[in-house]
């Protein structure tokens, strides 16, 4: 009887301790402990890690839940964070299902290679690792040599665990970029101008850069489109902004539109011979499916949205009204 219940006695101790959450050591500012788990690490090693990042949990006990528990063997190398609250069984819950603390980044709509690189380099606990390495060279790790880089990267958020290499994050976004330029080429309109997926990408990324008004976009996207049929210069300002890469200051001067670059869609018919930026989805079915207009001509009125017309004449007033102020 005895035995009994210093048996039932101890298993309720157990029960309790695995229910209690453990003590933590957090530093000032700080609400969580980062917990690192190395690949290769046995279930005693990572008890010993527990306690060493902070966490005040007799290091035997623990050794022995991941031993009685079973699941010793599934426990997965990764970062983790522990909170408050955490108790020895959510905590081998967690590195048993490989729960990792995720950071996240976000490319975002319009912007070009160079701040795509930029944003990669200050992502909180994303490894660097091409921070030395060319865009060519870069893209040939991504498995697409002799591909200009630019747009070829889908805007949008991606998580990452502590630790992952930025050229993971940039994969996962040149896959993400092919499987929605393949999906809007594939519905493009019967009529369209365009010869080929890449067409598509470069005037995506110019409606994108055009305005800031997703209504606007298809509309846009049809002024182009019929330019390019009639074989009119594009004379879209993005583009020639591009094209003068670090010389643009902020201010597009006119001798800037009369300086021949292959970006200069005022000097030179057609497309630009690469994506000038990142087209989001929108921009992508813009280029793909245009609105039906007789629309030759746009400009800004000011507010992000654009004034269309379908002559000379009528752009003049538009120009007259929304720019000069007439």
């Amino acid at each position: 009887m005895v035995l009994f219940t210093a048996v039932l006695l101890l298993l309720g101790a157990a029960w309790w301790w695995l229910h209690e959450p453990m003590a933590l050591r957090l530093q000032p500012g700080n609400p969580v402990i980062d917990l690192e788990i190395e690949h290769g690490t046995t279930a005693n090693g990572v008890a010993e890690a527990v306690v060493a990042s902070g966490t005040d949990v007799p290091v035997l006990l623990l050794q022995a839940w991941f031993r009685v528990s079973g699941q010793a063997r599934l426990i997965k190398a990764g970062s983790y964070e522990l909170v408050p609250g955490t108790t020895p069984r959510k905590l081998l819950s967690m590195l048993v299902r490989g729960e990792e603390t995720l950071k996240s980044i976000t490319l975002v709509e319009g912007w070009t290679f160079f701040q795509v690189r930029a944003a990669l380099q200050k992502a909180e606990q994303l490894t660097p690792d091409t921070i030395a390495l060319s865009p060519e060279i870069i893209m040939e790790k991504l498995g697409k040599p002799g591909v200009h880089p630019e747009g070829r990267f889908f805007p949008d958020t991606y998580t990452y665990a502590k630790g992952s290499s930025d050229l993971a994050v940039l994969k996962r976004a040149a896959r993400a970029m092919d499987k929605r330029l393949d999906a809007a080429w594939s519905l493009r309109s019967p009529d369209t101008p365009l010869k080929s997926p890449d067409q598509a990408l470069i005037l995506a990324s110019i409606v994108e850069k055009e305005t800031g008004k997703a209504s606007d976009q298809a509309q846009i996207g049809g002024v182009f489109s019929n330019r390019l049929r009639i074989g009119m210069p594009l004379q879209t300002d993005p583009s020639v902004i591009y094209g003068l890469g670090a010389r643009f200051d902020g201010n597009l001067r006119k001798r800037d539109l009369q300086q021949d670059t292959p970006y200069n869609t005022y000097t030179r018919t057609g497309l630009p011979p690469t994506p000038i930026a990142m087209p989001g989805k929108a921009a992508l079915l813009a280029a793909v499916q245009p609105a039906q207009t007789k629309a030759l001509y746009f400009v800004s009125r000011g507010d992000g949205s654009s004034e269309f017309s379908d002559n000379l004449d009528g752009h003049n007033r538009a120009v007259n009204k929304y720019i000069r102020g007439r």
